[in-house]
């Protein structure tokens, strides 16, 4: 008598549960490199920022910016506090760069791919560290959100009081490429 043959799942059955793993697959191996990847990012960033703006054509006067990086925030060593200072940042870049009165001498396209880098990295880093993770109370997230704030409420003022000017502009650039410098250094304490 022949045996019956058991019949064997086809391939179709399985892609249900390949589909399923291929986010987690794609999210843990971006999570791997996170530091190389910050890195990469760092850099297109300046460069999309040189792009964006050309060299300023006229001199402006604003001799004194009423804003400095937080003291608080270079002292940060921890991994996870690190990456969720730098989420932090890059929300509050995003939301400077996504005012509608940039100058209009600004290169748009460049504009446009710094906002789509800045939310896609913003997005991998809520994916690789979730906010409902919690640090100890010596690691002071919320100290550092504070600052954070502070920080970034000092520059939108700035814009507003000098009427989002194209000087104006060309004074929070710089104190962005200065961030970027910041958020350079706080990525070599990301493991």
């Amino acid at each position: 008598m022949p045996e019956l043959a058991t019949p064997q799942p086809s391939l179709w059955h399985r892609a249900p549960l390949l589909l399923l793993l291929l986010p987690v697959l794609a999210s843990a191996l971006t999570c791997t490199n996170l530091r190389t990847q910050q890195s990469t990012f760092n850099t297109d960033s300046l460069q999309l920022l040189r792009t964006m703006a050309p060299n300023r054509t006229v001199l402006c006067q604003h001799h004194h910016a009423p804003f400095a990086f937080p003291d608080t925030l270079r002292a940060v060593n921890h991994p996870q506090q690190a990456t969720t200072t730098i989420r932090q940042i890059l929300q509050q870049l995003f939301s400077i760069f996504s005012t509608e009165s940039i100058p209009d001498r600004w290169d748009q396209q460049a504009h446009q791919q710094l906002l789509n880098k800045l939310h896609h990295h913003i997005h991998q880093l809520q994916e690789c560290f979730p906010e409902s993770t919690t640090l100890s109370k010596r690691q002071g997230p919320r100290n550092s959100r504070l600052a954070i704030n502070t920080y970034f409420r000092r520059i939108h003022n700035f814009l507003r009081t000098h009427g989002h000017s194209s000087c104006a502009w060309d004074t929070a650039r710089l104190e962005v490429h200065t961030c970027f410098q910041h958020i350079d250094k706080l990525t070599r304490t990301i493991p």
